[in-house]
């Protein structure tokens, strides 16, 4: 996905659910702070968002810009319509989101996830996926280690499960230095 299909689905999602804010949780709200990130980054056609004000209209979203919808066939990507506790997030979350709002949008806000919140989200998740997107990020040094041990002090979770992730950070990092 490219920043431009994303503006594309934050105009889009807006008009669908009534909502001129939409929030990005997934993957390609890395779009949001990098415009511009790299390919290996930008693999999902799908962008996981829900209407700030209205998240109950996520479902219509997912109906009518989700995946296999007439949209989806002409364009190439879509929305996939989560609800607002699909992600697990490091609290403070909120305050640092990165607002994407131009000609594009169309006077609809996009709001995507910080880098470290994401990479934090993605960890938790745990799917092989989300992992090699955190390692893309480590590699492509756009997360440090000391933001994402203190975004995960943030985030509430059970303490071995918290040390898990712990060690997962610690693991990345380490890679990055043996190159």
């Amino acid at each position: 996905m490219q920043r431009s299909e994303l503006e594309h689905l934050i105009r889009a999602s807006g008009e669908i659910a009534g909502d001129n804010e939409i929030i990005v949780i997934g993957s390609q709200s890395i779009l949001g702070q990098f415009p511009k990130a790299p390919v290996r980054l930008l693999i999902s056609m799908e962008a996981d968002i829900y209407p700030k004000n209205k998240p109950e209209r996520a479902d219509m979203v997912d109906g009518a810009i989700g995946e296999g919808s007439s949209f989806h066939e002409l364009h190439g990507y879509y929305a996939q319509g989560v609800g607002e506790k699909t992600a697990v997030l490091p609290n403070g979350w909120r305050s640092r989101l990165v607002v994407v709002n131009n000609e594009n949008t169309n006077g609809v806000t996009g709001l995507c996830l910080e880098v470290h919140d994401l990479a934090i989200s993605k960890l938790i998740a745990q799917r092989l996926k989300d992992i090699e997107f955190v390692q893309g990020l480590v590699l492509y040094n756009m997360i440090q280690k000391e933001t994402m041990l203190s975004r995960l002090e943030e985030t509430d979770l059970q303490a071995s499960f918290r040390s898990r992730i712990q060690s997962r950070i610690d693991s990345l990092f380490t890679v990055r230095k043996q190159r």
